[in-house]
């Protein structure tokens, strides 16, 4: 049977493991508990007559105040990381809390400051039940104090990133960050990996055993595709495979997902159940491999800025930068790339720059509509898009352009700002800013 490893899937499992406050700080705990039983490997050696004697007393000090601080400070650690998590749902979007819990300081923060806890604990008791000679006591002496300066650096550099947490600048350099990433894996793999499909299968809601479809058993989201198990399947049992549905999608039992076409002979019920299972779906969707919830995230955000209650253009303004620099690296992609794709079996549909430029332009154009500041920068950003070399790219910013100054004229009232936004483009066609 061919084998259904594939590091495509580590990559995903770890991307969301990233998601879980106790995978770091498990792993420091065990790393500390090994670092307090270390020392005692000195003791079977002849360090002990070229160590200086360290007084058991000086240890003993050292770590019982480690102890006792260790676990307040790990305990208002969470304390001000929940606040911060908690802030960035409320003001952003609740959609970008998994990416503010994912933040690598605040983790490594936590986790520092619980495995020095775990460290001194331990490593006192040791101590208090004479477990080290003098040669080991030396040397949990100076791994001691190496922990307590890792400590101060950790918390002096967790105190400027806890501050910054959860403020809408950092939650929107976040969200285009993991959009970006995500976008660059869809550029280097624009079919996952696998054949490009240039029109999507049009499947029945619900399957017949007939049309070789296979259906989804639940309700959810799909997060990820494993290509290469899919393609290890398909090489085996001889058939290919043509995707229906891209990660993002939402499913349900009876939605079709993908196709199966057998070199001979009809597909066997195993098929059906190892191809359903290449497709990983859940309750939410997932950054990784799904470049348009990035864009959804960072609409959302713009919209509520824009809502009556928030009234923060400048916060939607902010937003129609980040996309912009992301349209801009979506449009200079090349599109006339053709590399082998590993997974030849597999053919799978393009993701669309209109649904893109949809998720991303449509409500600020509905919301913003009325701001004569946010719509005037949103017909520069559009304008400066559909001048771009991308045929897709173009077509599809000078839709939204027209369609945003529409709405503008259809709810503003003044001449002059209607004038405003009409000349926004034209201005920066001359160089004004």
């Amino acid at each position: 049977m061919a084998s259904d490893f594939s590091l495509d899937r580590i990559r995903f499992n770890l991307s969301q493991l990233r998601n879980h406050l106790w995978v770091r700080p498990l792993l420091v705990c065990l790393l500390s508990i090994a670092a307090a039983f270390l020392a005692k490997l000195a003791d079977d050696t002849s360090l002990a007559t070229l160590l200086p004697q360290i007084k058991l007393d000086a240890v003993e000090t050292l770590l019982s105040i480690m102890a006792s601080s260790m676990l307040v400070i790990a305990t208002f650690s969470v304390a001000s990381m929940l606040s911060a998590y908690s802030s960035a749902s409320r003001t952003a979007t609740p959609r970008s809390f998994n990416l503010v819990v994912s933040d690598d300081a605040s983790q490594n923060a936590l986790s520092t400051f619980v495995g020095a806890f775990i460290y001194s604990t331990v490593a006192l008791i040791a101590v208090k039940n004479d477990y080290f000679e003098s040669a080991g006591l030396f040397i949990l002496f100076v791994i001691t104090v190496l922990v307590f300066c890792l400590v101060i650096a950790m918390f002096v550099r967790w105190v400027d990133r806890i501050a910054r947490l959860g403020r809408m600048e950092s939650t929107i350099e976040k969200v285009e960050a993991a959009t970006l990433q995500a976008l660059q894996r869809r550029i280097k793999k624009p079919a996952l990996g696998g054949v490009p499909l240039q029109q999507k299968p049009q499947g029945k809601p619900i399957s017949s055993k007939t049309d070789n479809s296979v259906v989804a058993k639940e309700v959810g989201f799909i997060q990820h595709i494993d290509m290469s198990a899919l393609q290890a399947c398909a090489q085996e049992q001889a058939f290919r495979v043509k995707i229906a549905c891209l990660p993002g999608t939402f499913t349900f039992p009876g939605r079709v997902l993908a196709y199966i076409n057998k070199d001979e002979g009809e597909p066997a019920e195993d098929d059906y159940k190892r191809v359903l299972s290449c497709f990983k779906v859940k309750q939410s969707r997932a950054f990784d491999d799904d470049p348009r919830f990035g864009l959804v995230v960072l609409s959302e955000i713009a919209s509520r800025a824009l809502s009556p209650a928030v009234n923060d253009p400048g916060t939607a303004i902010s937003v129609i930068g980040s996309l912009l620099r992301l349209f801009s690296v979506w449009s200079d992609r090349d599109t006339n790339t053709d590399e082998d794709p590993k997974c030849d079996r597999i053919e799978v549909p393009l993701i669309s720059t209109q649904d893109m430029f949809d998720d991303a332009f449509k409500a600020i154009g509905r919301d913003g509509a009325g701001m004569v500041e946010v719509a005037m920068r949103l017909q520069k950003a559009l304008y400066s898009l559909s001048q771009t070399r991308n045929s897709d790219v173009r077509d599809a910013a000078e839709y939204h352009r027209q369609l945003a100054l529409k709405r503008s004229q259809r709810v503003l009232d003044i001449e002059e700002d209607i004038a405003a936004v009409k000349d926004a483009a034209q201005d920066l066609k001359h160089g004004n800013s």
